[in-house]
């Protein structure tokens, strides 16, 4: 019997990283905590992100916004339709993480597979066009022009929705950076691996390293610092329940962070308030419906000129 022919071969587990300045480390603290799926199978280790880990990220994010930033809209564009090719090459993956972490049948994991890059796409479309729909020239008194665009506002910390481990996921990332902001993303503590292999995605696509950066692992343990970091400029607490979300927010406040809340109340379950590793918050949010343009522009802040019109010849016409 030859080596292709034996069958007692061990199984090559895949070992999950973080994904942090383009790169995949391990959690600084060394830690990992089980993932299993809904019927309580072990998946995988995931890293225990700590809050070194969070300031690394942000470190990263800052340092890779200028340049992001300063892409033209349709360069962005291009990237993020990339990331979309890219997932479509790996949809069987996706397919079977997405199964296993929101216990769902093969056909209907790849229907929100499916979702999630078309998502992806319709955000690529929007890069350079979300400035024709909140820019443009304002009518004023007097010869000036007066022009309002679009601008990001810098590093944004999204905590990323619980139960929805990748179609919302993408819902809350693709956003973010299509308008030109960085992202520090807290993956969902009970389901990290979609978001985790979308690291690896980023990593083999035109996407420069920092754009995003991903984390796993406790949710409050990481949303605490990112919320009070004093150069993350906006905080996403789409996946932290009602009691989370209100400490995030009155951290944020010490630096005027943007903050996009979450869609509905929610209770804190008492498991997550004893500090256990899988928080239980429910997303209520329905990521199959139209995303609408409010996520693009939560995190866009809006940037007004004035110009002198000049006089054209002695008849006085101006421009």
């Amino acid at each position: 019997m030859n080596a292709v022919e034996h069958s007692d071969r061990l199984s090559v587990f895949k070992t999950y990283k973080l994904y942090v300045g383009g790169k995949f480390p391990r959690s600084e603290s060394g830690r990992v905590y089980e993932v299993t799926d809904s019927k309580g199978k072990w998946l995988a280790n995931a890293p225990q992100s700590s809050r070194k880990d969070a300031r690394d990220a942000v470190v990263a994010a800052r340092k890779a916004f200028g340049g992001w930033s300063g892409a033209t809209a349709y360069n962005r564009g291009q990237i993020l339709y990339r990331i979309a090719e890219m997932l479509e090459g790996r949809r069987g993956q996706f397919v079977r993480e997405v199964a296993d972490a929101e216990g769902l049948s093969k056909s209907k994991a790849a229907a929100v597979v499916d979702a999630a890059i078309d998502r992806w796409v319709w955000y690529a479309g929007w890069t350079d066009k979300i400035g024709q729909i909140v820019g443009g020239a304002n009518p004023v008194a007097g010869p000036f022009f007066n022009l309002s665009t679009p601008e990001p506002t810098g590093v944004v910390t999204v905590v990323a929705p619980q139960q929805s481990s990748f179609l919302g996921l993408v819902s809350v990332v693709a956003p973010v950076i299509a308008t030109g902001n960085t992202a520090v993303v807290i993956a969902s503590a009970d389901a990290p691996l979609p978001a985790l292999s979308l690291g690896e995605v980023l990593a083999t696509s035109d996407l420069p390293g920092g754009v995003v950066n991903i984390l796993s692992g406790k949710t409050a343990e990481l949303a605490a610092p990112l919320a009070a970091h004093q150069d993350v400029n906006a905080i996403d607490l789409t996946g932290a329940d009602a009691e989370l979300a209100k400490e995030l927010e009155i951290a944020a406040a010490d630096n005027l962070k943007r903050v996009l809340r979450p869609p509905v109340s929610r209770h804190r379950p008492e498991k997550e308030a004893q500090g256990a590793a899988h928080p239980q918050a429910v997303d209520r949010e329905d990521w199959s419906a139209d995303p609408g343009t409010h996520r693009l522009t939560a995190f866009l802040e809006t940037k007004t000129v004035w110009h002198p019109t000049g006089a054209l010849g002695v008849s006085g016409s101006s421009y």
